[in-house]
């Protein structure tokens, strides 16, 4: 069962957080994402269906907020508790694009026992707004949600926070470094 200790378990940057209900709706976030996705365990889920990986989702969410921190720490001049909030959720809207089941015309590869697949509903709308309107489900400020929506190709048409730019190209640094592994 996928609970409070389990994302704490997955996620060690939440330590990170000072804001305490920046730290809950994150969690809450993740909880609610495996809820209504309908997953039991997220530990097998490839961060990416578009190119074949063994990278996991939440291997690729770490790697991505441990960047954002790194570039935060040097700047200091963004705030830290939205960067790491939103990083860490960045694509907790994946919960609802993908799901397991039988591969398709568009398989991918994977590590559980059933392929991760794209899901009806994420055949219709893509993780960065389903993981949008999650996070303010969750409670999660206007600012956190608007990293996760603006993280991918959506973001193109608004102006990025300057925590969103940051969460943007380090996602987009790690998936282009996937792409020639």
């Amino acid at each position: 069962m996928i609970d409070k200790s389990y994302i704490e378990k997955e996620f060690l940057e939440l330590q990170k957080i000072k804001n305490k209900s920046f730290e809950k709706g994150v969690i809450k976030v993740w909880i609610l994402g495996c809820k209504k996705g309908g997953w039991e365990r997220i530990d097998d889920i490839p961060f990416t269906l578009l190119i074949p990986t063994e990278i996991s989702l939440i291997e690729h969410t770490r790697r991505v907020t441990q960047m954002a921190i790194s570039i935060a720490e040097k700047r200091k001049d963004l705030d830290m508790d939205i960067l790491i909030a939103g990083a860490l959720t960045h694509d907790v809207g994946k919960l609802l694009e993908y799901t397991r089941g039988n591969a398709d015309k568009h398989g991918c590869r994977h590590r559980g026992t059933r392929k991760v697949i794209k899901s009806e509903l994420g055949k219709r709308v893509r993780h960065p707004v389903s993981g949008y309107e999650l996070a303010l489900i969750a409670g999660l400020p206007q600012e956190v949600a608007h990293i996760i929506f603006a993280h991918s190709h959506e973001g193109d048409k608004i102006e990025r926070s300057p925590e969103a730019i940051v969460v943007h190209h380090c996602d987009f640094i790690e998936f282009e470094i996937a792409k020639t592994i």
